[in-house]
């Protein structure tokens, strides 16, 4: 009853096909890359634009920081009196 059914007659199962061990595999072209010194240049001196306007930003943060502070503190000062 539980037992599996097979068929008459079975299809062997798919051969493979070997290649020759001497044959060398496929390779696809590696596309050409040329990089030239202006393309170099411009990195750089973006690099350093972005740089210093990261730079520019932080020391902006920073006074702005002590400037509220110092406001901050002349207020107080003055609310007391």
């Amino acid at each position: 009853m539980f037992l599996p059914k097979y068929p008459d007659s079975p299809t062997p199962p798919p051969a493979h096909t070997h290649t020759a061990a001497d044959q060398a595999p496929a390779r696809r072209p590696v596309p050409q890359i040329s990089v030239s010194t202006g393309a170099v240049a411009a990195v750089l001196v973006g690099g350093v634009v972005l740089t210093a306007l990261l730079a520019a930003v932080a020391v902006t943060a920073a006074s702005v920081a002590v400037a509220v502070v110092v406001l901050r503190s002349l207020l107080r000062d003055q609310h007391r009196r």
